[in-house]
């Protein structure tokens, strides 16, 4: 067997106690499997063997390991977890140790290489068995030291805490990123926390449990213990019970536990505080070399090793700070000598990174506790500042007087360079740099608990840029992702202070505000943003305008989670583009009925398409100077069996949304078609027919082609049809597929209109450049003509700019004869509403036609004004 990674130059280490050999401390019966078993088949195997960890085997060759602790590496949103084969998930290689070495030596091993365990072998090289560090707390021979120490003593940390709500994955990504083996897990108000381990994942993959969340996992109550309890007690209670981690109690003034936790005990915390003795018994060889200058150079040649062999710094200094001795690692990590250290302070090594109260709080945990362990960021003698684990120790005499100061480093730069790299790919987005989905749920949540705190108001925004699937469709993903880039910037640069944006995917973007003063404030920055963002944009050559639809959610009014503010937000967004676009719309309780409106119509308008429950009605446009029927609009009507009559303005935003709408769009082109037919039938002479066309059928280069075939197998000319377009359908580019496709159509003698006139964003210069022949006034600026003098400025100005253009004009929702007449007198005569006529059914329709002269006049046009 091919063992491929041995630990024979890591076998330094200070003897604790009784030394015994490990070989005759591991149990036989190893698990092992072939690399191609699923990770299914692998957890099963360990559950059933209750292991923590299996060797992969192949033809007598030992190819890896897999463990407990590399359930954190794993993926468990990917659908084939289980079936992956064990050799694309285990760890490489495999670290073992002769089984003739010492206990304190393999603990040295593990501590070195952050270890949780052992292969031991044979002479042959041949397995024997694994070393957990279980078994090096059991046979180190360190009871005394563990009688003496409490568990409080072990815990360094808080624990992590996580809500049962998280889903696996996320749960098992945040044990990675934070490094821990275990978290504790709150299960809501009046529930005992409960705790996930790596155990538990295994547990998981084993048994295929349909666990999506915490919640479905975990079931165990966390075995709590006061922080005053002796670590010897606790080592005892994890092996009675079979416990891998005990919950820590926070202890008051009298010793008495209370209900706060503040910890999570582990082997490997115990391990850790042991490092503890390691420093204890450096001091205790340092004392025996000064013993064996008297008697023995043997004894100082030894004591001398422990300190050179090292692969951690080693500093020993007087009780005044100055520095007696360094070993080569030290050397080696910080660039300065001994000669140049000796007689020096360790402020040689000062960053500058740490104020002087961090100081102060170290020396006085030396003098109080007698030792001091954490991070600290020092300086090399290059000027390279670097971040390292450091232990001081405290040596005192047998009065208790502190005699010199013994301090252990490692460099941990790298790791916490690694730590970072890790946490800006968890909270960041990688395209814009905001924060992404999980650092705002973070920011949320602290935000939201400040608010409940002080009893003040927050908000969110929820952005969703208009139409941006446009861009991508026509200039591609990496315009798009500009476009992003911009979008991102031009939102830092326009949020109130102490506002964060984030980026929860696609083109979706929130704001949160923290608090809120008034309502007032909260338009006003909508406004500003969506103000900010319908600047024009230059990317790769081309000008485009980006528009945003916003939904805002304000706590406490409409929700009290994160989860519930962020829907009701998206809500809230839905329908400002439902109004329109390029606007905002606050949240209320009425939007979250319509969601379930929304899922009975779209149920409906699926089974409206198969069971043939649409029709279309025709509504005429009259030229009012000539009386003339100059032709008509074809208008998309729905009568369903159970919601009665549905407006096109909630079911066809409803198909562009589900993709029907390039389906709906060719069942009305044919059904126009159709009826064509039929009216040559009755009459001599057909009206123009204007047909609705979305910009989903516009993006589609094959059309045009399409709309001809079908136009010639019906026998008809293309100048009785007119697509009717609206503002936001019209593309910014001359060269992109749309504009083409808009020339292929005139150049057919398809003309093309453009509806709703008035409520978009067109440029001028561009307006110019369209092959179109008409522009169609919207209904909201002839509302409340002949009244309102602003919007009768605003038709006067739209009229001119089309005369100008040379382009026809139709008003639509003309409803009384002096709104007529006003349009009429501004030089607008042709009208559609209902004052001219109500849209009608074909058959309606027909018997008109059948009354129409060779004028063209409308029909009884004075009995129709008066319905």
């Amino acid at each position: 067997m091919k063992l491929i990674d041995s630990a024979a130059q890591d076998l330094s280490a200070i003897k604790l106690g009784d030394d015994p050999q490990v070989g005759g401390l591991v149990n036989s019966g190893l698990l092992t499997c072939e690399p191609g078993l699923p990770l299914g088949e692998v957890a099963r195997r360990m559950r059933r063997a209750a292991v923590s960890c299996i060797l992969v085997i192949e033809e007598g060759e030992l190819l890896g390991i897999w463990s407990e602790g590399d359930t954190r590496k794993l993926d468990f949103n990917r659908a084939d977890l289980l079936e992956t084969p064990i050799r694309e998930l285990m760890s490489s290689p495999v670290v073992y140790v002769q089984h003739t070495t010492l206990l304190s030596q393999a603990a040295s091993v593990m501590k070195s290489r952050g270890l949780r365990r052992l292969l031991v072998v044979d002479e042959q090289e041949q397995p024997l068995g694994m070393l957990t560090q279980s078994d090096i707390v059991r046979h180190q021979g360190v009871e005394h030291y563990l009688l003496m120490r409490n568990v409080g003593s072990s815990i360094h940390s808080l624990p992590l805490r996580l809500y049962a709500s998280l889903s696996i994955s996320e749960a098992v990504s945040r044990l990675k990123e934070e490094g821990k083996e275990a978290a504790i897990i709150e299960r809501g108000r009046g529930k005992p926390p409960g705790i996930i381990t790596e155990r538990d994942l295994v547990a998981l993959l084993a048994e295929e449990l349909p666990a999506t969340s915490l919640q479905d996992l975990v079931h165990n109550e966390l075995f709590c213990v006061p922080r005053s309890l002796s670590l010897l007690k606790a080592v005892d209670l994890l092996r009675e019970k079979g416990f891998r981690h005990l919950g820590v109690l926070e202890c008051d003034e009298s010793g008495e536990p209370l209900e706060q936790i503040c910890g999570l005990l582990s082997f490997n915390d115990i391990l850790a505080s042991i490092e503890y003795e390691y420093v204890n018994q450096l001091r205790a060889a340092i004392e025996a070399r000064d013993q064996a200058l008297k008697a023995s150079t043997e004894y100082l040649l030894l004591a001398q090793k422990v300190i050179e062999t090292s692969l951690d710094g080693i500093v020993i200094t007087n009780a005044e700070g100055k520095i007696q001795a360094v070993n080569p690692s030290f050397t080696t990590l910080t660039g300065y000598s001994a000669e140049e250290a000796v007689g020096k302070t360790p402020a040689l090594l000062s960053s500058g990174l740490h104020d002087k109260d961090f100081y102060q709080a170290m020396w006085a945990s030396l003098k109080e506790q007698g030792y001091w362990q954490g991070e600290i960021w020092n300086r090399r003698k290059n000027g390279e500042i670097f971040a390292e684990w450091l232990t001081i120790t405290a040596i005192r005499n047998s009065e208790g007087r502190i005699l010199q100061f013994a301090a252990i480093f490692s460099d941990i730069t790298d790791r916490k360079r690694k730590e970072e790299q890790i946490h800006t790919l968890a909270y960041y987005d990688d395209l814009t740099g905001l924060a992404n989905r999980r650092l705002l749920i973070d920011r949320l949540e602290l935000a939201l608990s400040s608010a409940k705190r002080h009893k003040h108001k927050m908000a969110v925004l929820f952005l969703d840029l208009d139409l941006f699937k446009r861009i991508n469709d026509t200039l591609g993903h990496l315009a798009g992702d500009e476009v992003l880039k911009e979008v991102a910037r031009r939102l830092e640069a326009n949020i109130n202070e102490g506002d964060s944006v984030a980026r929860l995917g696609g083109d979706e973007f929130t704001v949160l505000v923290p608090e809120v003063e008034t309502l007032h404030l909260l338009e006003t920055e909508a406004s500003r943003l969506i103000h900010a963002l319908t600047q024009p944009l230059n990317i790769m050559q081309n000008q485009l305008v980006v528009s945003t639809s916003i939904g805002i959610s304000v706590f406490p009014d409409d929700g009290d989670s994160a989860e519930t503010l962020l829907k009701h937000a998206d809500t809230a967004m839905y329908r400002a583009k439902d109004a329109g676009r390029n606007n905002f719309c606050f949240y209320n309780a009425v939007m979250g009925e319509r969601n379930y409106t929304d899922l009975a119509l779209e149920h409906g308008l699926r089974q409206a398409m198969d069971q043939e429950s649409l029709y279309l009605a025709y509504q005429p446009k009259i030229d009012v100077d000539s009386g003339r029927w100059v032709g008509m609009e074809a208008l998309l009507r729905w009568q369903d069996v159970d919601l009665g009559e549905v407006s096109p303005a909630d079911f066809i935003p409803l198909a562009e949304k589900l993709g029907l709408i390039e389906s709906l769009g060719d069942w009305v082109l044919d059904q126009v078609c159709q009826q064509l037919v039929k009216w040559q039938e009755v009459s001599s002479w057909l009206p123009q027919v204007s047909i609705n066309v979305s910009a989903r059928q516009l993006v589609d280069s094959s059309f045009a082609e399409r709309l001809f075939k079908r136009l010639e197998s019906y026998g008809l000319s293309a100048e009785l049809i007119e697509l009717e377009l609206t503002e936001s359908c019209l593309v910014l580019t001359e060269e992109d597929v749309q504009h083409q496709l808009l020339r292929d159509l005139k150049a057919g003698g398809i003309q093309v209109s453009i509806d709703d006139f008035g409520t978009g964003y067109s440029s001028l210069s561009y307006l110019r450049k369209l092959p179109i022949t008409t522009l169609k006034i919207d209904a909201s600026f002839i509302r409340e003509l002949p009244e309102n003098r602003e919007d009768e400025q605003l038709v006067r100005a739209i009229i001119a700019m089309g005369q100008a253009l040379g382009l026809q004009l139709v008003a639509e929702g003309v409803e009384t004869p002096a709104q007529a007449e006003l349009l009429q007198k501004l030089g607008c005569p042709v009208c559609q509403g209902f004052w001219m006529a109500r849209p009608a059914l074909p058959e309606q329709i027909g018997a008109w036609l059948a009354r129409v002269d060779s004028q063209q006049l409308w029909p009884d046009f004075s009995q129709l004004v008066s319905k």
